[in-house]
Formats: C-alpha cells, sequence, structure tokens
C-alpha cells in the first residue's frame, strides 16, 4: 500500500510562529506514524502539492481579523485547481489569533467548505499572548490528524 501524504501549509513570519510549524510537522511525524509529512510556507504550496496530499494541515496568523495575506494567496492561486480534485479532504487548522480569530476562522469555513474539504474538529484558535503550550496543542493536532490519515480514519 502505498504511504499517504499530509501536506503541513504553514505561514511563520516570526519565531513563535516557526515554533508552531515545526511542532506540526515533529507532531505528525511521529515515530508511530507512518505518513510522508510535507511542509511548505503558503507562497511555496502549488495546486500540485494540494493535489498529491491526502489531507491537510493549515497554520496561519490572525492579521487584521482575517487570514494571513500569504495564506489568502494560497487559496487564490490553489481553489480552482484543486476543487474538483480534491472534495472531502480531511483538513485541520490552526490559527495563530492576538485577538479572538473568529474572522480567521469564518473565512476559512466559508473556503473551505467551498471546496468541501472535511473539518476533522473545529480550528485551534491560539488565542492572546504567546504560550509554550500552544507548540504542544498544535503537535498533537497534527499527530492526530497524521495518525487518522494512515488509519484511513479520515
Amino acid at each position: 500500500m502505498a504511504t499517504k501524504t499530509l501536506l503541513i501549509v504553514a505561514h511563520a513570519p516570526s519565531p513563535n510562529t516557526e515554533k508552531l510549524a515545526q511542532a506540526a510537522y515533529d507532531g505528525a511525524n511521529h515515530h508511530d506514524i507512518n505518513i510522508n509529512v510535507v511542509l511548505k510556507s503558503p507562497q511555496d504550496t502549488q495546486p500540485e502539492d494540494v493535489i498529491a496530499a491526502d489531507a491537510l494541515l493549515l497554520g496561519t496568523t490572525e492579521n487584521l481579523a482575517y487570514m494571513a495575506g500569504l495564506t489568502k494567496d494560497f487559496f487564490d492561486r490553489c481553489y480552482y485547481p484543486v476543487l474538483e480534485e480534491k472534495q472531502g479532504m480531511p483538513f485541520a487548522l490552526y490559527i495563530r489569533a492576538g485577538q479572538d480569530g473568529t474572522g480567521t476562522k469564518l473565512a476559512m469555513k466559508t473556503i473551505t467548505t467551498g471546496l468541501r474539504w472535511e473539518w476533522i474538529q473545529e480550528a485551534l484558535i491560539l488565542q492572546g499572548e504567546w504560550q509554550e503550550v500552544f507548540a504542544e496543542q498544535v503537535e498533537e493536532l497534527a499527530m492526530t490528524l497524521a495518525a487518522g490519515v494512515e488509519a484511513g480514519i479520515y
């Protein structure tokens, strides 16, 4: 059986958001999970990367009560090329939010509803001042998605 692929698209403009991206990668690469994990920035992710993936974990910052501009650019470039190819794709989201993250979450719900992607859980909103526990939460989210993809649950 071919190894499945989890694509992590993580906007990481700061040292703390880089920690989150690395935590996602590390969680998905847990030694008990056998899947291919690809970590990319939104600007480096192409439609072909999404088409090749079996699931997608997206990490973004909240900017002006909305997703990061580079995250929006990712969807602008990839939406239509993947629309028919990836319906039903398992999806998870974490938002690094200085405020409440609701605008970003709502925008993501709208976009992914159009794409017909399947959320494996509600968005993980990492709200307020930086806390080290944020990285642990992202690692757990990535591990959950990766294990579910490997097991065929998602």
